[in-house]
């Protein structure tokens, strides 16, 4: 385990508390989009070793559609988007305008519409980072992938080029007002850029 990740309370609050204003941002966000209230859980930080973040989505061979983002600027990192396959079938349906329960495979319209969602959670949670911490980060086209939870986050660590390391996860769970949609969102820091993310808090 690396020093820098070595984290006082007050740190860990501080992240907790922008992880929060971000997660609020997106949620706002994907409200208005799909005309349905989202709801948030108060999102974790935590160190986890990057192969268990399968777990937080129902296990490793759980189905699940997954948005990535690289972000770029002054403390660049990773963002993961994971929907369930139930979920992202509900999420598009609800964008395109179809009753729920039409879609049962995704088009290329239909990835477009959740990369762009991507995007929109992407840009929401980033310009809540900057508020906080003046640090301007911009998130890179989105990618997508259908598949087993473990082989999504086996090409994200392949890009990461972490394998088997811990990250800090900054986790935020969504929820629709009807139960139908629930995601998990993932901050994931390079780990150089904590230290950089640290101290632009400004927290000992």
């Amino acid at each position: 385990m690396k020093d820098e990740f070595d984290l006082s309370p007050a740190q860990m609050d501080a992240l907790k508390e922008i992880g929060n204003i971000g997660a609020g941002n997106s949620a706002t966000a994907l409200s208005q989009v799909i005309n349905r209230r989202i709801d948030m859980n108060v999102p974790d930080v935590a160190m986890v070793p990057l192969e268990a973040v399968p777990d937080l989505v129902g296990g490793p061979d759980t189905i699940v559609v997954g948005v990535f983002l690289r972000v770029y600027g002054k403390a660049p990192g990773n963002i993961l988007f994971l929907l369930p396959q139930r979920s992202a079938f509900y999420l598009v349906d609800t964008l395109m305008g179809r009753p729920v329960g039409t879609t049962t495979k995704l088009d290329f319209m239909d990835e477009s519409a959740l990369m762009e969602i991507g995007n929109i959670l992407a840009g929401a949670y980033l310009n809540a980072f900057f508020t906080f911490t003046q640090l301007a980060m911009l998130p890179s086209i989105p990618a997508l992938a259908m598949d087993m939870a473990g082989a999504i986050l086996n090409i994200v660590l392949v890009q990461l080029g972490q394998m088997g390391d811990q990250a800090l996860v900054i986790e935020t769970e969504f929820l629709s007002e009807d139960d139908g949609i629930n995601g998990h969102f993932f901050l994931v820091p390079d780990p150089g850029s904590l230290e950089t993310i640290i101290s632009a808090v400004g927290v000992e």
